[in-house]
């Protein structure tokens, strides 16, 4: 069973895939939660010295029906580990499909917890992810205008939240419009009150500022269920913190990752990732991922991959020198001229799968620190790895902490794709110094 040294565990954290899981794991953290990420449902027993759990799923992009069995198993192990909320997480760019998968899990948890509604809050101002009028919007853009509409997997062509939620979901939604927000928590929770009483199930919540965050999570601080992107859980999480900073601190600690040959693959294709791509090949030793020979000379290509980069990791940090770089990261019509060539599945599955078994050859070979970009590619490497659970460190940038594995020496920074700056790649080896 879980237990807790510190005081009980009261949040239970359903992340629909690892990157997504590593930054509210990061945000809870930050804001005084001392927090544990697991990998997947655990088979057997842990003990985590935490207020908070995270488990981190794969099942943004799943079958809806796998993604639902999956969140409800997730959510009886929390409940069996002594949580008493629950929080789903999904991407601040409300990353789906018209058949889901967000909406099918949120109506499951809803009967799981037997309530009535959820807000629906994907709000991330830090990093541009704001909601007006019931529209996501990404900095200046609507979430439709977007680099999201290009998605290979999700491709967001609608910026309404409650068209979305509706299309994929089971009930209909209602807005808590920033005319209401601006006014505090007590008018918030009028405005949902009302919104139940109307038959709603889902209202989504405008949010502009952090303040706008910090209230909606003040009026549903004891709601069962909430689900969001994680910018709600830096208002839930101070309210939830103990008051020990030095605690804090140390919880924080056990997750910064130590010096040693590190290595960054890069699966996303956002338009972020490829602006930092193309801002750190001129300072590292690079390869791009050749499709081709990952298809039709996999193993022989996979091996070459691993002493390649095996060697300059070491090199590189003999030397002091910044991490090799492999990627995949394309711009969209070159994914696009991929998937006509090849499939998208079958191109998305093979660079994954070479990915996952890449990292797990190099640390046998001694690398020890792992930058990846994607939450497919993430997710991969982690299970290849076989890390059961993580200690959370720094934030790298808002929403990307470097995470350490609770058993052994091997640290990660798992970045969803459109998170962090220019120079996140060199930003994040600064903690390795």
């Amino acid at each position: 069973m879980i237990t807790s040294q510190y005081v009980p565990i009261r949040l239970g954290v359903i992340a629909d895939d690892f990157t997504g899981a590593t930054d509210i794991a990061g945000f809870l953290v930050q804001n005084g939660v001392s927090t544990v990420q697991l990998s997947g449902i655990p088979d057997a027993p842990v003990t985590v010295d935490a207020q908070a759990i995270v488990i981190s799923l794969k099942i943004r992009s799943c079958p809806a029906a796998q993604a639902v069995d999956t969140a409800l198993q997730a959510h009886e192990w929390l409940r069996k580990a002594g949580c008493n909320r629950f929080y789903f997480k999904y991407c601040s760019t409300f990353d789906s499909t018209a058949a889901g998968n967000i909406g099918p899990v949120t109506d499951a948890l809803l009967d799981a917890c037997q309530q009535p509604l959820a807000i629906i809050c994907p709000s991330l101002p830090v990093n541009g992810r704001t909601v007006y009028q019931g529209h996501l919007f990404v900095f200046d853009q609507l979430l439709s205008e977007s680099g999201m509409r290009h998605h290979p997997v999700t491709p967001m062509t609608d910026s309404h939240l409650g068209r979305v939620m509706e299309a994929q979901a089971r009930g209909q939604a209602g807005l808590v419009s920033y005319d209401v927000i601006r006014h505090g928590s007590a008018v918030i929770a009028e405005r949902l009150q009302e919104l139940t009483e109307q038959g709603k199930r889902y209202a989504v919540m405008d949010t502009l500022q952090e303040q706008h965050l910090l209230d909606i999570a003040a009026a549903v601080i004891d709601q069962p269920l909430v689900t969001g992107g994680s910018g709600l859980a830096i208002g839930l999480a101070r309210l939830m913190a103990t008051e020990d900073t030095a605690q804090n601190h140390a919880a924080e600690a056990e997750g910064r990752p130590a010096p040693g040959p590190s290595l960054i693959l890069s699966g996303s294709c956002s338009e972020m990732t490829n602006r930092q791509v193309n801002h750190y090949l001129p300072l590292a030793a690079h390869r791009m991922i050749d499709i081709q020979r990952c298809l039709e000379d996999g193993p022989a290509y996979l091996l070459e991959l691993q002493q390649w980069s095996s060697e300059q990791a070491l090199q590189a940090y003999q030397q002091g020198q910044p991490a090799p770089l492999l990627y995949a990261t394309a711009t969209p019509d070159q994914v696009s001229a991929t998937q006509q060539a090849y499939g998208a599945e079958r191109a998305s599955q093979a660079i994954e799968a070479l990915f996952g078994q890449l990292a797990a050859g190099v640390y046998q070979q001694g690398v020890r620190n792992f930058i990846i970009a994607g939450g497919e590619t993430s997710s991969s490497v982690t299970q290849a790895l076989a890390v059961n659970a993580f200690h959370i460190g720094p934030q790298i940038a808002p929403g990307v902490p470097w995470v350490r594995a609770t058993d052994r020496l091997l640290s990660m920074a798992l970045k969803s794709g459109n998170f962090g700056s220019e120079s996140f790649f060199s930003r994040a080896q600064e903690f390795l110094q």
